[in-house]
């Protein structure tokens, strides 16, 4: 069962209290750069990306919020670090949460002035502990980056936000050890009911960062715990929204999109069915509704796991079955099989659509 945390609002999108879990990604760009940091965002809005967040370097950064907030949809954070003037400056600019660490920007004159202009704005702060920057007098204590000094850093910094009576909070305590990561996002769930992001830092390439994210943000989802994540992956953003909503998917936890299976083939496969399998799923990237798709082989599984999806295919000796909710709908020649496919999938989309 999922943890029951406190609910904010990060823009128009809820966070916590039992929400729909948000899917969140970081831009790669130049910030400054206000047409390509427009230009990602709105590619990122279009395969579904609900809260984009943004590194703010410089006050010519945080001044640039302001003109890429205009033409955005999705909720924009700012990523800030030790100046506390960015962090006004960003608010100014519009953007819908912050990114901070209140223990590091300095005297609490500092801290007190960044609170006080996210409460006129109502904008929530994050506070994001990760293992690679931890405080000294913590490694010192705990003799290492461990889960219990990123879960006490974190809540120190909860404890600067609170004395200024400020809970419009999310925490997140990321390490790029998958099981520090999870250990301390189990203790941190067992000590506070503020809304929780998830995620590895610096989890790696595209291949190794997705198995890294899947088994540490998938095991604590599976139990009950976190209330939006991201997949940080050293690629395009892109792909870390793909890979977030696979994770979700895979534990029934959002249905955004399609769901494919498809066996991983052997002797008894009689089609090239690697690349329709392909093919397919990079199609279905643009569809939004949750069909289940069955590409199958052979007749060993083919036509039982087909006849349970909304539409498949089943691979007989240079051909295929077209199923559709359990009926045979024709046999397709191999080379017409994606084609065939694609086709129905589309034409369910558009019915969907105008239900």
């Amino acid at each position: 069962m999922r943890k029951n945390t406190r609910q904010i609002w990060v823009g128009s999108v809820p966070v916590g209290g039992g929400t729909p879990i948000s899917v969140q990604s970081m831009t790669n760009t130049d910030t400054r750069n206000i047409e390509s940091t427009i230009g990602q965002i709105q590619a990122l809005e279009e395969i579904g990306c609900e809260i984009v967040r943004a590194a703010v370097p410089d006050m010519e950064a945080a001044v640039a919020l302001k003109e890429i907030k205009k033409k955005i949809k999705i909720p924009l954070v700012a990523d800030i670090h030790f100046n506390y003037q960015l962090a006004l400056e960003a608010i100014k600019s519009g953007v819908d949460a912050l990114r901070i660490n209140p223990g590091n920007i300095g005297e609490r004159a500092r801290v007190k002035a960044v609170v006080k202009a996210a409460k006129e704005r109502k904008i929530p702060i994050r506070i994001g502990v990760n293992a690679g920057s931890l405080e000294k007098n913590l490694l010192a204590k705990y003799q290492g980056t461990v889960p219990e000094a990123l879960v006490e850093s974190a809540l120190d910094h909860v404890d600067i936000l609170e004395e200024e009576d400020f809970t419009d909070i999310v925490i997140s305590v990321k390490a790029s050890d998958v099981t520090t990561a999870i250990d301390a996002y189990k203790l941190l769930s067992q000590r506070t009911d503020y809304p929780l992001h998830l995620g590895i830092t610096e989890a790696g390439t595209l291949w190794s960062g997705s198995i890294k994210s899947a088994v540490g943000i998938g095991s604590l989802l599976a139990q009950g715990i976190g209330d939006t994540i991201r997949v940080s992956l050293t690629g395009s953003p892109l792909e870390e929204i793909k890979v977030g909503y696979q994770i979700l998917k895979a534990l029934g936890l959002r249905q955004k999109g399609p769901e494919i299976i498809s066996c991983p083939t052997c002797g008894r496969c009689q089609v090239d069915l690697i690349p329709i399998a392909e093919e397919i799923e990079e199609r279905c990237q643009k569809i939004k509704q949750p069909f289940k798709i069955a590409i199958m082989g052979c007749i060993v599984n083919g036509p039982g796991e087909a006849k349970e999806a909304d539409i498949g295919i089943a691979g007989g000796k240079g051909q295929g079955l077209l199923f559709k909710k359990g009926e045979v709908v024709k046999k397709v020649p191999e080379n017409q099989l994606v084609e065939v496919l694609w086709g129905e999938i589309e034409r369910m989309s558009k019915e969907e659509q105008n239900k």
